[in-house]
């Protein structure tokens, strides 16, 4: 069967004629969804790339294709704002923020962000914006070692990250939720199309005379979708196949880098401790749901099987 799998793809007329006609439904679907940009051309020119390269690129790149859904999916969410289905929550999660963890500051109640942004320190915005900036490198660089490593457990990553995502999904559009930094500055009034806000990481920004936060945040799919952090959910799955894997001292690093994602994720305002809570608690379910899976479901192994034999 692995020989046969292998096989299909090997190029020739027929593998071509998917790829370009997949290449060329993606571009065309994506311009009439969300509109061309020109991130659609690097993604589509590096698939294609890495595709027809070499044997060991291909295979690559149809491993990583698990994340590239992952991609498409969140940005075709801009098509389909969470909004105009569930009404957004911004001032009972507030509430409920500094009912539960409020800070007494000065005579007054904070929620752990306002407090956080009346006590910034130059030290902390530059250790928060490096920790932030870990939040998608670290999974794939995690990804592209287990590939290379073990590749079982690289599709047992990558499936376990997609889903956590699938999960965090459905939740924006069952609970919209407007993140700190949107009350700060339009209160609680509800405004559709609210652009992205670097918020407290535009301190990272101004100490480096850089726009990096100001670029990624330009780019997002929909700012209310503050619950849960997949922020903090994409960590937690990192350690715990990094725990699977033995993998020593990198699960020290993934320790340190997690907390500090965490951290800024309040410190930064984008996200209360409730939303903190929600992505771990959404790391686990998915991690837990995944493993049900694998071990209830044959076809979803049989998928496996497949897919490993496709880039073993």
């Amino acid at each position: 069967m692995a020989d046969a799998v292998n096989d299909s793809v090997q190029i020739n007329t027929r593998s071509v004629i998917v790829v370009l006609s997949v290449t060329a439904f993606y571009l065309i679907l994506s311009a009439l969804l969300v509109g061309f940009k020109s991130d659609q051309l690097v993604l589509a020119g590096i698939f294609n790339a890495a595709f027809f390269l070499s044997p060991v690129s291909r295979k690559f790149i149809l491993g990583f294709s698990i994340f590239i859904v992952y991609w498409i999916i969140f940005d075709y969410m801009k098509a389909f704002p969470n909004y105009n289905y569930s009404t957004v929550h911004i001032e009972d999660l507030y509430n409920a923020e500094k009912h539960i963890f409020g800070i007494h500051f000065n005579g007054s109640i904070l929620t752990p962000n306002e407090y956080w942004r009346a006590n910034s320190k130059t030290a902390i915005d530059v250790a928060a914006g490096i920790f932030y900036l870990c939040w998608i490198p670290v999974p794939l660089a995690f990804a592209a070692y287990l590939f290379f490593k073990n590749r079982r457990q690289f599709l047992y990553f990558s499936l376990t990250f997609v889903l956590i995502n699938l999960l965090g999904f459905i939740v924006y559009y069952v609970y919209p939720a407007a993140p700190p930094w949107y009350v700060q500055f339009n209160g609680f009034t509800f405004h559709a199309k609210t652009p992205g806000n670097t918020a407290g990481l535009a301190r990272f920004d101004a100490f480096f005379n850089a726009g990096i936060f100001k670029s990624i945040y330009a780019k997002g799919s929909n700012v209310f979708a503050a619950m849960p952090s997949l922020h903090s959910s994409y960590p937690v799955v990192v350690l715990y196949y990094g725990l699977k894997n033995r993998l020593k001292w990198m699960n020290i690093f993934f320790v340190i880098v997690m907390l500090g994602i965490w951290f800024t994720a309040i410190y930064a305002s984008h996200h209360y401790v409730l939303d903190v809570l929600a992505g771990i608690l959404t790391a686990f379910i998915g991690i837990n749901l995944f493993n049900l899976l694998i071990k209830r479901s044959k076809g979803f192994k049989n998928f496996i099987d497949r897919f490993e034999a496709i880039i073993r």
